[in-house]
C-alpha cells in the first residue's frame, strides 16, 4: 500500500487502519492537536478499532490501572472483596492532556505495552508550547505520531473503517513475507534520519506487514515500507540525511575505458528487478524525505537552547517547591506536622487485615486501624521561575546600549508578570553590584527602580555574577526556580577586590560563572555590544549557557531574543 499524497489527514486514516489491522504490534498512536472538531473525527474513529476503549486520567492512581480492594463491599460483607483495574482485561487506552502525564505513569503504561498483554495506547497531547510533550518513554513505544496542530477543517473528511476489510487483513497478517534484509536497511535509514532509538525501525517494520495485509498482499513491498517510513520514521527524524557524493570514483590510468551504454531496447529488457535489486534505503529515504516536518530546524534549536539553558520550563521545576499543584496518588507515612491523611486509601489498606485483627484484639469494635494502615495524601509542587537580570551600568553600557537595555528589561518585567514570575535586579558598575530589587512581584516598583539606574564607571562583571549567585542560593532554598540573564557589553575590567586588573577580573568572572553552572543554575548570555565580543562567547560556555549576540538590536528584538531563550 502507499500513500496516494502527501498530505496529514491521508497519513492520519492510512495509520489508523494500520493500528486497527495490528493495535498490539503498533503500541498505538500519538495524536497532538489541540481539542477541536479536527481531533474529534480522529477520536470518532477509534469506536473502529478491535479493543473496547478505556479513558484514563494524567493523575490515575495505582488502585485504578492494577485493581484494588473494594471498600464498600469489603466492609459490608465482611470478606475481601477485589476491584479489577483498568489493565485487567486487553483495551485500547485512551489518555487525554498527555503531555501532563508523571513519570510514574508514563513508567507504569510502558510496562504494559511491553508485557504484551494486548494494550493499545492513544495520547491526546494537547501541549500548547515545545516542552508541554508526552514523556519519551511513551513517545518510543507508539508507532504512529501525527501533528493536527496546523491542520484546517476543510482539509479533513469523515474517518470510516471498513470492518470486513480490516478482519480479512488481520487473518492474512500472520502469513506475510518480509526480505530478511528489510529490516537493516530500515535501521541504517533511522541512523541517517537521527532516530536512535532501536524500536523505531522495528515499528515500521510492524507497520509495513500490516499496510501488505490490507493490500491483500503476502509480501512486505516498496510501497508498503514507503508508507511505514512516512508514517514512523519520518516524524521521530532529529537530522536532515546528510547527502552522500554523487561523483564516481576516480578511474586509475590504467583502468580500461567504461563500456558503452547499451541501446533503449536493452534497457527495456532488463528494466525487471526484484525487491533485493532496488536501491531500497534511496527509495525509502526520498519518501522520509518528503514528509520531514517543516519547521524540523526550528525545532532543532529549541532543543539546543533548552539544553544550554538547564531545560528549565516556563511553569517553574516540579521538584521542591513552593507553590501547591494537583493531588498524586498517596503513599504510607506517618500523620505529622502539616500531613493530610488519606482517609479512603487508609481504610482500603486495612480492609483485608480486620478478620484477622478482631481475633487477635481483645477489644470489640467494628473497624481496626493500625499506623501502618495510615495513607497520607500528596500533592504536586512547582516552583515559581524567579528571572535575576544582571545588567551592566558601566561607562562603555552607558554609552551604547544601557537604554535599549534598560527597555529590553521593562518588556520582560511585564511579560514576566504576566505569567506570574518573580524578578530581581542586580546592577554592577564602578566597583561593584548591587541588588537594587529582591525577588517580588511588583512591577510598578521594578520600573522605578530600573529607570533610577545611573550609568558610569568600570565593569565588575565577576562582583554582579557573585551577587546574583547569592540570590540564586537563596532563592533556591525558599522553593523556586532561579534563571540568570546577564546583559552586557564587553569584558569585565574590575576585580573582585576592587582594583582595576583586566587579567584578574577576567580570572574571577569565570571562577563566578563556574559557580553557578556547578550549582545548576540555568543562565544565558545576551551580548548588548555593537560588535559581538569573544571574551563574552567564552563566559557563555564557561556558563554552560547560549550566547545571543545581538548587535545594533532594540528593546523589542533584544526582549524578543530573551523570551525565546527563555520559552525554549
Amino acid at each position: 500500500m502507499s500513500l496516494p499524497d502527501n498530505s496529514v489527514w491521508t497519513r492520519v486514516e492510512v495509520g489508523l487502519n494500520a493500528l486497527a489491522v495490528d493495535p498490539v504490534g503498533l503500541g498505538g498512536l500519538w495524536l497532538r492537536a489541540r481539542s477541536g472538531p479536527v481531533r474529534d473525527r480522529v477520536t470518532e474513529a477509534l469506536g473502529g478499532l478491535p479493543l473496547p476503549l478505556k479513558r484514563l486520567h494524567p493523575s490515575i492512581g495505582d488502585d485504578q490501572l492494577f485493581g484494588s480492594i473494594d471498600l464498600t463491599a469489603t466492609l459490608s460483607s465482611g470478606k475481601l472483596v477485589e476491584r479489577a483495574g483498568l489493565l485487567a482485561q486487553p483495551a485500547v487506552l485512551v489518555l487525554p492532556m498527555a503531555e501532563r502525564t508523571q513519570p510514574g505513569l508514563a513508567a507504569r503504561l510502558a510496562g504494559a505495552l511491553d508485557q504484551g498483554t494486548g494494550h493499545c495506547l492513544i495520547a491526546l497531547d494537547e501541549g500548547a508550547e515545545p516542552g508541554e510533550t508526552l514523556p519519551e518513554a511513551l513517545t518510543d513505544r507508539l508507532a504512529l505520531h501525527v501533528d493536527l496542530d496546523a491542520l484546517p477543517w476543510g482539509e479533513t473528511d469523515r474517518i470510516v473503517l471498513d470492518q470486513a476489510a480490516l478482519a480479512e487483513a488481520r487473518a492474512r497478517l500472520p502469513r506475510i513475507r518480509v526480505s530478511a534484509s528489510v529490516l537493516e536497511d530500515l535501521t541504517l535509514l533511522a541512523v541517517r534520519l537521527g532516530v536512535h532509538s532501536l524500536r523505531a525501525p522495528m515499528l515500521a517494520l510492524r507497520t509495513a506487514r500490516a499496510l501488505a495485509a490490507i493490500a491483500g498482499n503476502d509480501e512486505v513491498g516498496v510501497d508498503d515500507l514507503k508508507a511505514a517510513v512516512e508514517l514512523v520514521l519520518a516524524p521521530r527524524a532529529t537530522q536532515f540525511p546528510e547527502a552522500e557524493d554523487d561523483q564516481p570514483p576516480e578511474q586509475p590510468p590504467d583502468q580500461p575505458p567504461p563500456e558503452p551504454e547499451p541501446e533503449k531496447g536493452e534497457q527495456d529488457e532488463g528494466e525487471g528487478q526484484s525487491l533485493d535489486d532496488l536501491p531500497l534505503q534511496d527509495i525509502l529515504l526520498e519518501a522520509a524525505k518528503a514528509t520531514l516536518p517543516a519547521d524540523l530546524l526550528a525545532m532543532l534549536a529549541a532543543k539546543r537552547a533548552n539544553r544550554g539553558g538547564g531545560g528549565n520550563s516556563g511553569a517553574g521545576a516540579k521538584r521542591k517547591g513552593n507553590r501547591r499543584g494537583r493531588p498524586i496518588p498517596s503513599r504510607r507515612g506517618r500523620l505529622e506536622t502539616g500531613a493530610r491523611l488519606d482517609v479512603i486509601s487508609t481504610l482500603r489498606a486495612a480492609a483485608p487485615w480486620q478478620t484477622i485483627r478482631k481475633q487477635e484484639s481483645r477489644f470489640e469494635r467494628s473497624l481496626h486501624i493500625r499506623s501502618d494502615d495510615f495513607r497520607i495524601k500528596r500533592f504536586e509542587e512547582k516552583s515559581d521561575r524567579l528571572l535575576i537580570f544582571v545588567v551592566d551600568a558601566s561607562g562603555s553600557a552607558a554609552m551604547t546600549r544601557l537604554a535599549e537595555a534598560k527597555g529590553a528589561v521593562e518588556l520582560l518585567l511585564a511579560e514576566a508578570y504576566a505569567r506570574r514570575d518573580h524578578v530581581a535586579l542586580v546592577a554592577f558598575r564602578n566597583e561593584g553590584a548591587e541588588l537594587l530589587l529582591p525577588p517580588t512581584r511588583s512591577l510598578v516598583q521594578t520600573k522605578r527602580r530600573l529607570a533610577a539606574l545611573p550609568g558610569g564607571g568600570g565593569t565588575p562583571l565577576a562582583a554582579g555574577l557573585k551577587v546574583a549567585l547569592e540570590v540564586a542560593i537563596q532563592s533556591k532554598g525558599r522553593g523556586m526556580t532561579p534563571t540568570v540573564a546577564l546583559l552586557t557589553d564587553g569584558r569585565a575590567n574590575i576585580a573582585l577586590d576592587g582594583s582595576a586588573n583586566r587579567t584578574l577580573a577576567g580570572e574571577d568572572a569565570e571562577r563566578m560563572a563556574t559557580a553557578i553552572r556547578l550549582q545548576g543554575f540555568p543562565s544565558m548570555v545576551i551580548d548588548m555590544g555593537q560588535r559581538p565580543e569573544r571574551s563574552l562567547k567564552a563566559l557563555a560556555d564557561t556558563l554552560g549557557a547560549p550566547y545571543i549576540p545581538l548587535p545594533r538590536a532594540d528593546a523589542n528584538r533584544l526582549s524578543s531574543a530573551v523570551s525565546a531563550a527563555l520559552d525554549a
